[in-house]
């Protein structure tokens, strides 16, 4: 009996020791994971100050590279209006004008011509300039796990181009995408070579978030100029000039393009001097494609009824003609 008492005792001993022992080491390891935290998060602080002090001294030492005189090849400052100011004053005034001329080249077109001089005699120059948006209006980008980003042809596009393609028009596709992705897409949409220019983002004007299509900058006769999108916001400085068309998903049933051509070419032939007025025209209607497809129509069944009219007058005036023969 005193032999297994004591033997209770012992074990019960034992595992007290071997907890207290247990909970020492986990407190030791808490403490440990503790600083280790603490060095990381002072480690951290003081990257963390370096970087920013980093970029302030690399951000200081560019605005001063801006703002600082100029020197000539002798070594001389070349003089300009701010060399009479107090030399902070020069600072500031030249970083604010070099300022004010990044922004305007972001902003603004690249170019004040962004189409060269019409063409003159003998070579022909296209009574009329068709300006196109590439996204959604010729083709439709399309990203597939298997496939990644993909740019679908919208149907119709080659008898599209091929039927507004110089001498008829001058073709110009103008976006807001950058030449990287423009420039293999139109190389592989347009192997005739129908579109004659190419203008992208650069090209554009820069407005309250938005790249808008410059018609001023483009050296032609705006009477002459019709531009296609989807997009008001594109061509907010000149709505005249903007024929509105559904924006194309991706649908193999789209017949846009055909209807298109049909249009451009009803102008060519009518020889219109001043586009503006048709498209006001046809900015009354949702859909003016399909508004000028009813018209179209309409005229057809016009000019049938008016042919058969004259035909059965001709046929009379014929039978009033011979009958005293017969």
């Amino acid at each position: 009996m005193k032999i297994s008492l004591i033997n209770r005792v012992y074990f019960s001993t034992i595992k007290t020791s071997n907890s207290i022992n247990d909970s020492s080491s986990i407190i030791h390891e808490e403490t440990e994971q503790k600083k280790k935290k603490q060095w990381s998060w002072k480690m951290m602080k003081y990257s963390l100050i370096f970087f920013g002090a980093s970029i302030s001294m690399a951000c200081l030492s560019l605005i001063y590279e801006i703002s600082k005189p100029n020197y000539d090849e002798n070594g001389n400052i070349i003089q300009d209006e701010f060399n009479d100011l107090p030399y902070i004053q020069q600072l500031y005034y030249r970083f604010k004008k070099e300022l004010s001329y990044y922004k305007k080249l972001v902003q603004e077109p690249s170019r004040d011509k962004l189409l060269p001089d019409p063409l003159k005699h003998p070579y022909i120059q296209p009574p009329y300039t068709i300006i196109l948006e590439l996204t959604d209006v010729l083709v439709h980008p399309d990203w597939t796990y298997q496939t990644g980003w993909r740019f679908k042809k919208r149907p119709g596009i080659d008898h599209f181009l091929e039927t507004i393609a110089p001498p008829q028009f001058e073709t110009v596709v103008y976006t807001a995408e950058q030449g990287l992705t423009v420039f293999p897409i139109l190389d592989a949409l347009d192997s005739q070579g129908c579109i004659m220019y190419r203008l992208v983002r650069d090209a554009t004007r820069f407005v309250d978030g938005h790249h808008v299509k410059d018609l001023d900058a483009l050296n032609r006769d705006l009477r002459k100029v019709i531009v296609i999108d989807w997009n008001s916001e594109s061509v907010k400085f000149h709505p005249e000039n903007m024929l509105k068309i559904p924006r194309w998903n991706g649908s193999d049933n789209d017949t846009t393009l055909y209807d298109l051509a049909s249009f451009l070419k009803t102008i060519y032939e009518t020889n219109v001097d001043d586009i503006r007025d048709v498209i006001n025209y046809y900015r009354q209607f949702d859909n003016p494609l399909e508004t000028f497809r009813e018209n179209q129509r309409k005229l057809l069944i016009q000019l049938e009824e008016e042919e058969s009219k004259a035909h059965i007058k001709e046929n009379k005036h014929l039978a009033s003609k011979w009958r005293p023969s017969f």
